[in-house]
């Protein structure tokens, strides 16, 4: 563990370390020296200093090795229509090989070219409109079943509930799971796993000592997990049994092509990457829109009006929620202005032409959904929540991007939006959601998704109607603008 970067095997060297042609290349491009650590410790803060001081394409380098930054509609496009120059690099530390981190770590997400395509083709059926409305009885069960622990005049930690339904919800209809302990235990796995590729990941480009040590926990922690899901995966084999399932593992277990069936190395990928990307980021967005909701309550109550014309109370059908365009306005906004997915990264195969400048191979590109998102020049008063300004507004594939663009557009995103379509009303019909005054509520981007990092402190009454926002404290402030509990606290004070 001596050497250099982590003495991970070369071919999982990060970073672009430049020879000196290729530094002539992109000699004038803004470059800001230091520590490579500062962009994953608050990835938003450095983005934005990145943005302020160098402008739409900047870079940061230590002891020779850089990453660079791309924060416009143009740039997205780029990297995002040209999976064959700009591939997939999602985990940074993918392990030795024939390691248990490497065959979690190969999911639809690090893969590139024919490989992903075919399991794209395999992977797609469970995501198809015919797949989704029939998860939803199942959506309608586990969410009924929440809302009936829920109690009047309680404060409940709405992360945590938003959490623990979507892993309800992600172990059931994605893999056929009956017991929601299981499915909590692997998926609290799953998200120790994350934050520590997270804490490691760096070490891909720069070394340092204190990460070397959480290598060393990555390698033991991943064994752990894969045993979990190989568990999982022998489970539903034998509960297959010559019986026609719908839950995506036994769709996957079952899928083959004119190669034959997946391996179990990308099963185990597939299943880490699935459970970790369905139940994590659509909880964090179930969270922000009840958060924001909450905190803007002429546009809360409009939502409420809306349902009591449309839904009468009840759980919203498919064919409800295409008549809800005030819940789709709330919820695109609330995905643009606290996206999911705050950013994410690509390495060039090749030298490539990026605006003046050309980035050698091998050259990590960041792209943030943050950033595009909350361009003035995009959406006016971009720190505000507006969901009024859905009415005219059609920005391009590439300056809103919840769900990524392109090629490799995220295959969950239907269910995640039917998911945010239907709860959402399912909840705020029967319950009136409002913030503990001046509890914390503070997000950090891990592993590119932009999580709550505190108990989100709700307090729990019956649906009447009347809406008023509470002040909140926490790092929120500087991701959106709470203008009205801010206005309602000055007069009060």
């Amino acid at each position: 563990m001596s050497a250099p970067r982590l003495a991970i095997p070369e071919d999982e060297a990060g970073g672009s370390q430049l020879t000196a042609l290729q530094r002539a290349a992109v000699t004038d491009l803004p470059v800001t020296h230091g520590s490579l650590l500062e962009f994953p410790a608050d990835p938003i803060a450095c983005l934005r200093k990145l943005h302020a001081r160098h402008g739409d394409l900047a870079a940061m380098e230590e002891d020779g090795t850089r990453l660079y930054f791309v924060f416009t509609p143009e740039f997205n496009h780029q990297v995002l229509s040209d999976p064959q120059t700009f591939q997939s690099r999602f985990f940074a530390i993918r392990g030795p090989r024939n390691s248990p981190q490497r065959r979690l770590t190969s999911g639809l997400l690090s893969m590139n070219g024919e490989q992903h395509k075919r399991n794209r083709r395999l992977v797609m059926d469970a995501f198809q409109k015919r797949a989704l409305w029939g998860y939803l009885p199942t959506i309608r069960l586990q969410c009924e079943q929440m809302l009936a622990e829920w109690r009047t005049g309680t404060e409940r930690d709405i992360a945590r509930d938003m959490t623990e339904f979507m892993l309800r919800v992600t172990g059931s209809i994605l893999f056929g799971m009956d017991d929601p302990e299981l499915a909590y235990r692997i998926g609290r796995m799953i998200d120790h796993w994350v934050h520590l590729n997270h804490e490691v990941g760096i070490g891909a480009f720069v070394s340092r000592p204190e990460i070397v040590a959480r290598y060393d926990e990555l390698l033991a922690f991943a064994g752990r997990l894969e045993a979990e899901i190989a568990d999982l995966l022998q489970a539903r084999r034998r509960a297959a049994g010559g019986r026609t399932a719908t839950d995506m593992l036994s769709l996957l277990l079952q899928a083959h092509d004119e190669h034959g069936r997946l391996s179990d190395e990308e099963l185990i990928g597939q299943t880490a990457l699935m459970f970790g990307a369905a139940h994590l980021t659509t909880a964090h967005s179930l969270t922000w829109t009840l958060f924001l909701l909450a905190q803007h309550p002429r546009a809360m109550a409009a939502l409420h009006h809306e349902w009591r014309r449309e839904l009468s109370g009840g759980f919203p059908s498919i064919e409800d929620t295409e008549r809800l365009p005030l819940t789709e306005r709330a919820i695109k906004e609330s995905m643009r202005i606290l996206p999911a997915s705050a950013y994410s990264q690509r390495m060039t195969s090749r030298p490539v032409q990026m605006g003046a400048f050309e980035l050698p191979c091998a050259a990590t590109v960041i792209f943030s959904q943050f950033m595009t998102h909350h361009r003035p020049d995009l959406y006016a008063d971009p720190d505000a929540f507006l969901p009024e300004r859905w009415e005219r507004l059609a920005p391009s594939p590439y300056a809103y991007l919840p769900f990524g663009a392109g090629p490799r557009m995220c295959l969950g995103g239907p269910l995640a939006l039917m998911i945010l379509k239907t709860v959402l009303p399912a909840v705020l019909q029967r319950f009136k959601l409002t913030n503990v005054p001046f509890s914390e509520v503070s997000g950090k981007v891990i592993s590119t998704m932009l999580s709550p990092t505190c108990p989100v402190l709700m307090r729990v009454e019956p649906q009447d109607g009347q809406f008023a926002a509470e002040p909140v404290v926490g790092n929120i402030h500087t991701l959106v603008e709470l203008r009205e509990a801010e206005r309602r606290y000055r007069r009060a004070a």
